[in-house]
């Protein structure tokens, strides 16, 4: 593995009415159904100087975590990146501009048969 470049992924998900973009080394279906498994977070080291309060927030979230696991129905997106940027929580919903529309989530039964 010598020279191979080591894979970044951007990760965007929603939590609890708020959108969240993290970076991380390792995304992969994983081993629970429904869920996308995401390992080694990265966070920036940019400068010493200049404390970014999202990303001191999610580093404190994210403390001691060496991998979590997102419903399928939360994720918004998924890209492999060249560089890390900034990670960061922004309000979801309506007022967010996303041009995102997450997929139907259907569950099994529940369908009026009897």
């Amino acid at each position: 593995m010598a020279g191979s470049k080591q894979r970044l992924y951007r990760i965007s998900f929603m939590n609890q009415g708020q959108k969240y973009e993290l970076y991380a080394r390792e995304v992969s279906h994983g081993a629970m159904l429904g869920f996308v498994e995401v390992g080694k977070l990265v966070f920036g080291e940019k400068s010493k100087l200049l404390v970014d309060p999202g990303e001191e927030k999610l580093k404190a979230e994210f403390e001691g975590v060496e991998r979590f696991y997102v419903p399928v129905h939360a994720v918004v997106r998924i890209d492999e990146v060249s560089k890390a940027g900034p990670v960061r929580i922004t309000e979801g919903g309506d007022g967010g501009g996303s041009k995102v529309t997450p997929l139907p989530f259907y569950t099994f039964g529940g369908d009026g048969k009897k």
